[in-house]
């Protein structure tokens, strides 16, 4: 078991679906809800089991969400839902490997729990406990292999997996790291608010003179932020100035938290020899591919093994491409392929 972790984490319920048809002496494919606690809340979650030999441990691979209230879907509801994670898990599934995925703080079943009375005090490194707390319910499961497991984890989540995975035990073989945040937290925004600021300024909203202005700003807020000084919000625009405010306000301990990571760093942590695999998606205006540079340095200096770096051309932040706008694209199936069968 996990060091200190056994008396903190509970199995509550496992409710299993309805079978599907399997073939001769093998195990149908289900679903399980799961429930689990981790810091005295209870988060529900979804384990998918392959159709598989009876008696068998397989390989599995716990899927972490993405930045804001994103489900154990990968879903916003109701004004977000592109069934992100829900793809990686039917397309890993495809290939014979159990999936858990699950509801973190604020969204699904489980909602805010212990945090419901004091939101403000929910930080980052709460969401890596729970994430841990859901790798040992996958590792405890009968039907995974606990020396086989692999963490998946996309956008901000890939880099809550970054962070797991160089601190649990069993070490996972494998870690996919799906458009990760890959640079510190308040460096993200300020380069997304840049490109929507050039971007606005191409289509002549602003001048160039108001861009330069802005963008002075945008950078004064994150330094001030960085220093625990007031914000100026007088040269922002209303949304920016506003998205600062609430930096200052009842996310001020979250953001902290997460911009304190710097992720090349945390690759440090990583077992050598694990099998990672790092996608960027050239239409993905959220993590630029060029963020992704020092975090790529920073896994072969570790020692990980291939795939490594992998460009989707045409690839969005949420996996899918023109073609394929509400399913993954092929390009990340097949990248997802030559990960799990390496």
């Amino acid at each position: 078991m996990l060091s200190g972790l056994a008396a903190a984490l509970t199995v509550l319920a496992v409710v299993t679906a309805a079978p599907a048809e399997a073939r001769p002496g093998r195990v149908p494919a289900a679903d399980r809800e799961i429930a689990f606690t981790a810091d005295g809340t209870t988060a529900f979650g979804t384990l998918h089991v392959p159709e598989h030999r009876a008696g068998h441990r397989m390989r599995a691979a716990l899927l972490l969400p993405g930045s804001g209230p994103t489900d154990r879907d990968g879903n916003q509801p109701p004004g977000s839902t592109p069934d992100t994670l829900a793809q990686v898990a039917g397309a890993l599934g495809g290939d014979g490997i159990a999936t858990l995925r699950f509801d973190k703080y604020g969204t699904g079943r489980t909602g805010l729990g212990a945090y419901r009375e004091h939101p403000e005090e929910l930080d980052h490194p709460a969401f890596v406990r729970q994430a841990r707390a859901a790798y040992a319910v996958l590792r405890d499961q009968p039907e995974t292999d606990p020396h086989a497991l692999l963490v998946v984890g996309h956008s901000e989540g890939a880099m809550t997996g970054l962070l797991l995975s160089g601190s649990v035990l069993p070490r996972p073989a494998g870690l996919a790291l799906l458009q990760p945040q890959a640079i510190r937290l308040l460096d993200l925004v300020a380069l997304q608010l840049e490109n929507q600021i050039a971007e606005a300024t191409a289509q002549g909203v602003l001048t160039p003179d108001e861009q330069r202005t802005i963008v002075t700003a945008v950078h004064g807020a994150v330094t001030s932020l960085r220093a625990h000084r007031p914000v100026d919000t007088a040269d922002l625009p209303p949304a920016v100035a506003r998205l600062f405010e609430a930096f200052q306000g009842p996310d001020a301990r979250f953001v902290e938290s997460d911009d304190a990571v710097y992720p090349p760093d945390a690759a440090a942590a990583l077992r050598p020899g694990i099998t990672v695999l790092l996608t960027c998606g050239t239409d993905d205006a959220q993590v630029p591919c060029a963020t992704t540079d020092a975090l790529t340095r920073a896994l072969h200096r570790a020692r990980a093994s291939g795939p490594g770096r992998v460009t989707l051309p045409g690839v969005d932040h949420l996996l899918h491409d023109r073609g394929h706008p509400d399913r993954l694209a092929p390009s990340v199936r097949d990248a997802l392929r030559r990960f799990t069968r390496r």
